[in-house]
């Protein structure tokens, strides 16, 4: 399948964002150790938090994950101290057989889980055995995935003799982990950072508690970039749900697309409220742009596509992570820019450069290497070019079900490709 979008020539749109699918995996795991018969209000409707619920809710003996990686690492875990009869085997798509989780899978064994790998070693398939856990003394590489300190954080409170996580190596994406304290302490845990290398997670238990989920930054991003594109200078977007002083470390968006002139209101500025975003239009936009996204990885792409279109050069680090997200993304970038006339260089494995190299745009549809957030950070370039064609659009159904029907709704025009 293929979409091709046309943009409008105004924008004018009120957006309902989805829920964070990042808040709701941490709460379904945490719900599912407090064993609450209270779900989470507002949980994502999104494949990723799908996947948790129906593993959480049907129990069987094999869980096919999907494409979902934050819901392999935080389910392994999970399994992991969930004692049971017989074990359970945790799968996934072709390419999450290929994503690496060596490093909680040994970090788990040395805490006394019983895990094997099924295929290859190193990588999913798994089989795990569930069991009582004491927990203690746990070292970890810092410097490799976030995902892996939180799945192990979000277990520590019913460990019998806690949790004491030094991370080696250095921390990335650290807003994330702080995203895992900060819910875990919503219902209750007792953990927080030690030092600036270690968090200590004491052995007490979750309690059971309503929980409201915020809306997803991430997804804000999208809507960011297409006022940023915009040719229309009274552009115009609100968002519904976001927070000020949101935990999620994609919220720092609204500060870098600040750079790139768009200017962000909130209608409640009362921290951890609800409330309406409205984005507009500023003329400041700065000649070119270096940052370092280690801690907000998942907004790369957002960021990539926009300075191109928009001509502005950049260097942006702390990309290392991209390697093995859904797909190469950094490769995935070089690749699909290219059709479009822009010559990107990568360095260090962890590093993407564009100083305003161009070539000749082949036309050619748009791959999204079934990532989604390759699709929907693409999309938004209509707003500069004639048309774009997506291929395999569907795949924003990990992340944003709905969002080629918001961006019908702001006007863009989607149709499928025969």
């Amino acid at each position: 399948m293929q979409y091709s979008i046309i943009s409008p020539s105004e924008l004018k749109a009120a957006i309902a964002l989805p829920s964070s699918k990042s808040v709701s995996n941490r709460a379904l795991i945490i719900h599912a150790l407090s064993r609450s018969n209270i779900l989470p209000d507002n949980l994502s409707d999104c494949d990723d938090t799908e996947v948790v619920v129906r593993a959480l809710r049907e129990r069987p003996q094999t869980i096919d994950i999907g494409a979902a990686g934050t819901a392999m690492r935080f389910m392994t875990a999970f399994l992991a101290v969930t004692e049971q009869d017989s074990p359970v085997i945790i799968t996934g798509t072709e390419r999450m057989k290929h994503r690496p989780i060596g490093v909680l899978v040994s970090a788990l064994r040395h805490l006394g889980a019983r895990i094997e790998y099924v295929e290859k070693e190193g990588f999913p398939p798994l089989r795990i055995y569930g069991s009582r856990l004491e927990g203690g003394l746990l070292e970890i590489p810092g410097d490799v995935s976030s995902q892996y300190i939180s799945a192990l954080l979000l277990i520590g409170p019913i460990l019998s003799k806690g949790l004491e996580l030094h991370m080696t190596g250095g921390v990335i994406s650290r807003p994330y982990i702080d995203l895992t304290l900060w819910t875990m302490r919503e219902f209750g845990a007792d953990a927080d950072w030690s030092s600036g290398d270690t968090v200590v997670v004491n052995p007490q238990p979750y309690t059971i508690r309503p929980y409201f989920i915020e809306n997803d930054w991430s997804s804000a991003s999208y809507w960011y970039e297409a006022v940023a594109l915009s040719r229309d200078p009274e552009a115009s977007v609100t968002l519904s749900g976001l927070m000020d002083g949101s935990r999620q470390g994609d919220s720092v968006v609204r500060y870098i697309f600040s750079l790139l002139g768009v200017k962000t209101v909130f209608s409640v500025k009362k921290p951890g409220v609800p409330t309406t975003v409205t984005l507009t239009k500023t003329p400041h936009v700065v000649p070119r742009l270096d940052y370092d996204f280690i801690n907000s990885p998942d907004l790369a792409q957002t960021f990539v596509v926009t300075c191109c279109i928009l001509g502005i050069p950049f260097h942006f680090k702390g990309l290392a992570t991209l390697r093995i997200k859904e797909t190469d993304r950094i490769e995935a970038l070089k690749c699909e820019l290219l059709k479009l006339g822009y010559v990107l260089q990568s360095v260090n494995d962890s590093e993407l450069i564009w100083d305003g190299e161009r070539c000749e745009p082949t036309g050619e549809p748009v791959e999204t290497y079934e990532d989604h957030r390759m699709a929907m950070a693409f999309a938004p370039a209509a707003l500069r070019l004639p048309q774009i064609v997506i291929n395999h659009p569907q795949v924003v159904t990990k992340s944003y079900p709905r969002f080629w029907d918001d961006l019908q709704q702001a006007g863009f025009i989607v149709s499928p490709v025969k």
